[in-house]
């Protein structure tokens, strides 16, 4: 089974930046869709972008423009570069293979 394992989340600032990363245990891009998803308190687990198995990225219209989802092959990891942070980017951010495997989430945190 395919491990995912996040790290990079903490507190920002609004306007501030965090990257995280998401290490999967076996090589995967290419073969599965695998993205980035987050739940906050209250609400339901919601996509934030998606890396199809064919190259292909889709990103959700709130954090379109501002999160660029990309791949590090020499390190074998997904990143999520989140610029331009708001409050209600404040969630539990896990990485995600649907139907395959789960991180284990990672909090971010964006308050003044």
């Amino acid at each position: 089974q395919v491990q995912l394992v996040e790290s990079g989340g903490g507190l920002v600032h609004p306007g501030g930046s965090l990257r995280l990363s998401c290490a999967p245990s076996v090589s995967v891009f290419g073969m599965y869709n695998i993205g980035w998803y987050r739940q906050a308190p209250g609400k339901q687990r919601e996509i934030v972008a998606l890396l199809e198995r064919k190259g292909n990225i889709t990103y959700n219209a709130a954090v379109k423009g501002r999160f660029t989802i990309s791949t590090d092959h020499a390190k074998n990891t997904l990143d999520l570069q989140m610029n331009s942070l708001k409050p209600e980017d404040t969630a539990v951010y896990y990485c995600g293979m649907p139907g395959i495997s789960w991180g284990q989430g990672t909090q971010v945190t964006v308050s003044s």
